[in-house]
């Protein structure tokens, strides 16, 4: 994977274990060579995976629509920042741009964002794989919200393999990198 598209919160949350992860994956990206893509501002998780990645010599590339720029939330020192008119924009830059996608904790930017490389995922739009960064439980109960899905038959089990998750960045990246796409014949 050459580019991975990271989803996750503009703000720190609760726990500094989000703030360690987001770290621990900027240091990883840029170590391994794999180009971070996120949503190009400096607050929160989204300014800790970029600082990480920067300082470790990685490449950034963020893409914010104008009137959060405007705002003052974009980050200034990335490798690449991509000016865009919309949020639909965004996102649709971000996912072409990546081989895969990582959700951190965040809020419900970060669901959206991931439901919709999800249900793409589904559909067969993309066959890149999609990983949870689980920090301390985290998405714990969104899996238990997918599993719930699957058991009242609104979508099939094999979808559950659409995503995976882990603790920590190395076995999601390895469980990433085996990621086989498993749509529906």
């Amino acid at each position: 994977m050459k580019a991975i598209c990271v989803f996750c919160g503009s703000s720190y949350g609760q726990s500094v274990k989000y703030k360690e992860a987001a770290k621990a994956l900027g240091t990883f990206l840029a170590q391994s060579g794999t180009t971070l893509i996120y949503g190009g501002g400096k607050r929160g998780l989204m300014g800790e995976i970029a600082e990480a990645a920067l300082r470790h010599q990685g490449r950034v590339i963020g893409i914010i629509p104008q009137f959060l720029k405007d705002r003052e939330v974009a980050h200034d020192r990335l490798s690449e920042l991509v000016v865009v008119d919309t949020m639909h924009t965004r996102k649709a830059k971000m996912y072409e741009a990546a081989d895969g996608f990582i959700a951190l904790p965040g809020g419900y930017g970060t669901y959206e964002e991931l439901f919709e490389v999800l249900s793409w995922s589904r559909v067969g739009l993309h066959q890149k794989p999609i990983g949870l960064l689980n920090v301390d439980g985290f998405f714990d109960p969104l899996l238990h919200l997918l599993r719930h899905t699957v058991e009242n038959g609104f979508a099939a089990p094999e979808d559950l393999k659409l995503i995976v998750s882990a603790e920590d960045v190395p076995t999601l990246y390895e469980r990433m990198s085996l990621f086989r796409h498993h749509r529906r014949q």
